[in-house]
């Protein structure tokens, strides 16, 4: 409740006005209208790439732009559609219809404005990076394999499968129904997007390619003659200019059962590219982002978006850097280019209905190949090979399954590497009839313990976790070929220990009870014995026996050791 009651909700809109300007209004201004004109065939290509109208791309960015500007905790971050959704959404409406997508989005927006008010956000940021990097990649080489058909104009009457592999198959299949002049037009526009930005720095690549090449295929279809290029407007008819009214979302509980690892994983993976790209913009301009208002604000807007038929939102990488390059440095600009999109929606629709198919197509291909991240995929060459398996897998799953199995399996092979890791880091030691007790510190000098006949000593270095628990229970039990009388357990160098270390450690003490054998701990952390307190085992073993310093355990094990040869010789 002390959560909830005081919510880490401050919207960097409402700071930024305090001391806003004119000069400040003016780069903002400049910056909302680039970043608008930037956003508009990107949010086209999304909406029909994810299985939408394209109209609904745009209302998307709209509607989810402001609002992420608005509530959000950066203060250059752009929202509005990714190509990171756009396997995630087109799945669920081909399962589940669009009643099904706007159920899911509204619910993973309810879960990041939970997210946001649990104080989540920094947690996000210990997703694994290779994960991260696996299943972006393998999301840019899905919408990669999606774009073949629009781009290579291929008629396939069948229908394309959903899966990769078969995908890939009816496209050699039908690659010789392909229309060679749209290919042509794609691979212009292919060139286009490349090399504009190159020759023209502030020139948009993707915007220069769909006014140059919607003007030469209307030139083309108007007075060549030339037929078969197949644009927005052939594909989804005259689309309707105006912003749906809100509409209802229909619960029932077997629906957000269906649905809810859907909504989790919109949320899971919003949460992740929103945080990513304020991170990246944090980097650039020097500013901090509130990651768990960041969230909040992400989730209003899926929340919001939903209701007027839209996708799902989240923080666009690209759009942030591009409104950050071009001076915005307050939400205001991106309230702006939600503004000039809005523009653009009621009275330019009519021009956009003769955007080429192929054209977008190539606007995605080079989505998905900025997106694939290979330059950091053969930088991970060198790192542990657990990294690139769990990376490898992950990219595997998100290609030929989805993306939901895909960051489950993932994040489970990523813990099983770190526990492995960590079991590997935690060392168990033996000691004879010497023990230097400064041995492992910064000492100069020696501190040579004589160890009696009948006591063993052993040290745990490292957490003392389920992993750890069963090497030092097996490091114990065949350490000795004589019975000891005395067992040091030392524990300077052990951070924490958990349920199945306390249970092992029990279990210990009562066998070696049993026959005959004590227990003397050394060296036991303040955190560690208030753990040890707690579980009884302090009253199993006997404060007396629980020492501060390995010198002082080395005399009460002495000690035992010489009282137990006496009571023998008796």
């Amino acid at each position: 409740m002390s959560v909830i009651s005081r919510p880490d909700f401050h919207p960097v809109f409402l700071t930024a006005l305090k001391n806003y300007n004119a000069a400040t209004f003016k780069r903002d201004l400049t910056a909302g209208i680039v970043v608008g004109i930037v956003a508009l065939p990107l949010a086209v290509a999304f909406g029909i790439a994810s299985g939408v109208a394209p109209s609904i791309g745009l209302i998307t960015a709209i509607i989810g732009g402001f609002l992420v500007s608005a509530f959000g905790g950066n203060s250059v971050q752009i929202g509005g559609p990714t190509g990171a959704f756009i396997v995630i959404v087109y799945n669920i409406i081909a399962l589940y219809g669009l009643t099904g997508l706007a159920l899911a989005t509204f619910m993973a927006g309810c879960i990041l404005v939970l997210m946001g008010l649990f104080r989540l956000g920094t947690v996000i940021k210990f997703i694994p990076y290779p994960i991260v990097v696996g299943f972006t990649a393998g999301i840019a080489l899905t919408i990669f394999s999606t774009q073949m058909p629009d781009f290579f104009g291929m008629t396939i009457p069948e229908g394309v499968p959903a899966g990769f592999l078969s995908k890939w198959g009816v496209y050699f299949k039908h690659f010789t129904d392909t229309n060679w002049i749209t290919a042509g037009i794609g691979l212009l526009s292919l060139l286009i997007i490349i090399f504009t930005p190159k020759i023209f720095k502030k020139l948009p690549g993707a915007l220069s390619a769909i006014v140059l090449i919607t003007l030469l295929v209307w030139i083309l279809k108007e007075y060549c003659g030339v037929e078969g290029i197949q644009t927005i407007g052939d594909r989804f008819g005259d689309m309707d200019t105006h912003i749906p009214m809100p509409h209802s979302i229909g619960f029932n509980i077997e629906s957000i059962n269906l649905l809810l690892p859907s909504a989790f994983t919109i949320a899971m993976l919003g949460a992740i590219e929103s945080l990513l790209s304020a991170t990246v913009a944090d980097g650039v301009t020097g500013g901090r982002t509130n990651c768990n208002t960041e969230l909040i604000g992400q989730g209003i807007a899926n929340i919001t978006v939903p209701l007027f038929g839209g996708i799902p939102v989240t923080g666009a990488i690209a759009r942030t850097m591009t409104n950050i390059t071009n001076g915005g440095r307050t939400p205001v600009a991106g309230i702006i280019h939600s503004v000039v999109l809005l523009i653009i929606f009621l009275f330019a629709m009519p021009l956009i209905n003769l955007v080429p198919m192929c054209c977008l197509a190539a606007v995605l291909i080079m989505v998905s190949y900025n997106m694939s991240g290979w330059r950091t995929i053969a930088g991970m060459a060198g790192n542990p090979k657990g990294d690139i398996w769990v990376m490898l897998v992950t990219f595997l799953l998100t290609v030929i399954f989805d993306l939901t199995i895909a960051i489950e399996i993932g994040m489970l092979l990523a813990i099983v590497v770190f526990l492995r890791r960590v079991t590997e880091n935690t060392v168990v030691r033996t000691y004879g009839s010497q023990l230097d007790a400064t041995d492992g510190t910064d000492s100069t000098a020696h501190e040579v313990l004589d160890i009696a006949p009948g006591v063993s000593v052993y040290e745990i270095d490292g957490p003392f976790f389920f992993g750890a628990a069963t090497k030092f229970d097996e490091v114990v039990r065949l350490s000795t070929a004589e019975k000891p009388v005395v067992r040091i357990i030392r524990m300077r160098k052990v951070p924490f220990i958990d349920s199945t270390g306390l249970h092992n450690l029990q279990l210990l003490i009562e066998s070696s009870h049993r026959e005959g054998i004590k227990i003397v701990l050394s060296g036991v952390t303040d955190k560690v014995r208030t753990v040890l307190e707690k579980s009884h085992i302090v009253e199993l073993i006997g404060t007396d026996h629980i020492c501060s310093h390995i010198s002082t355990a080395v005399i009460v094990a002495n000690e035992l050791a010489e009282a137990k040869k006496k009571d023998g010789r008796a």
